[in-house]
């Protein structure tokens, strides 16, 4: 049986554990990264980042915009 953890909030779906791709569109940098750990909804698509795992992309788009890229695209990874 499937925890309430585990539904959807959406549309009831079970959520699964995965990868997506994020990308940030700002206004001189567009910024992909891929491989990013998330869980998905095998109903409706919806995604979910965790907070660590958020912050680290967060990380990851501002190190793009301080050495001024125009495009970025990357693999997930740690960032200090």
């Amino acid at each position: 049986m499937s925890s309430s953890k585990n539904i959807c909030p959406l549309c009831g779906g079970l959520k699964k554990n995965g990868t997506t791709t994020f990308t940030a569109d700002m206004e001189d940098t567009l910024v992909v990264i891929r491989n990013v750990p998330a869980t998905l909804c095998s109903l409706c698509g919806n995604e979910w980042l965790s907070d660590e795992v958020a912050a680290n992309v967060e990380r990851i788009v501002e190190e793009a915009k301080s050495i001024h890229r125009q495009v970025e695209v990357t693999r997930y990874r740690k960032v200090a």
